[in-house]
């Protein structure tokens, strides 16, 4: 069964580029309102403001995610102009490909507070709202590591695990409520964080962020009786059933 999503509200974050920017352009195409939360880059965030606004109704909302002010004044800011939320899409990462013995403290919170700390408050703080619509909504945008720890990846991967088995959780804590979690563990997308990353990865045979935009759009909108908990997708050159 086909949903229709026209006139609903979706919160994004890292909607600055990459997978973000391309689940927020398929969502303004089913006709959603979408609030974009981002971070340092407000060029990029700006330029995604404007593909969204060629299709629909558009709020940016830059700060910190991480901050411990910020997620609940996003929420409130977005129900405020559009008088719910709908959808919630945790999509904001950060890597590193460092050797396990040279991560430092700094390095470490860096990357457990923007992968596993921001969604969680931020889904806290929207979880009220989402209960309240007829179609609440999250996707949570983990990743391979959560399932296999790679090398060169330990807070990474640690991150993601974390992501995951919170996602588990939430899941089963609101599903009589009406909301609906799901999570999404891609292997290689190539997006900006990746060239940074990984270097030594090029575009042949990469998911692409409009690949995992799409998985998002069947996820909503294939809306019946037959639930999928988590989407777990290996890029073209990996071998079947290995992550």
């Amino acid at each position: 069964m086909a949903m229709d999503w026209r006139g609903k509200t979706a919160v994004l974050t890292g909607s600055g580029g990459g997978i973000g920017r391309a689940v927020a352009e398929h969502l303004a195409r089913l006709g959603m309102r979408i609030v974009l939360l981002g971070g340092k880059n407000l060029d990029k965030l700006e330029r995604t403001r404007e593909i969204v606004s060629r299709h629909t109704e558009c709020l940016t909302l830059p700060g910190d995610l991480t901050g411990a002010d910020f997620p609940a004044a996003a929420v409130a800011a977005a129900v405020a102009e559009y008088g719910g939320i709908d959808v919630l899409v945790n999509n904001a990462g950060a890597a590193q490909n460092t050797p396990f013995a040279e991560i430092g403290a700094a390095e470490f919170d860096r990357i457990m507070n923007i992968n596993f700390r921001a969604p969680f408050f931020l889904t806290q703080a929207a979880l009220p709202h989402l209960k309240h619509s007829p179609c609440g909504t999250i996707v949570n945008i983990a990743s391979v590591v959560a399932h296999s720890g790679y090398p060169m990846q330990s807070v990474y991967s640690a991150s993601k695990h974390a992501l995951l088995g919170w996602t588990k959780s939430l899941a089963r804590e609101c599903f009589r409520d009406g909301v609906r979690v799901h999570a999404i563990s891609p292997g290689g997308v190539y997006t900006d964080m990746v060239k940074l990353s990984r270097p030594d990865l090029t575009p042949e045979g990469m998911i692409t962020p409009e690949e995992i935009a799409e998985i998002v759009d069947f996820l909503l909108t294939r809306r019946g009786n037959a639930v999928i908990d988590e989407i777990l997708v290996h890029r073209l050159g990996k071998e079947p059933f290995l992550v």
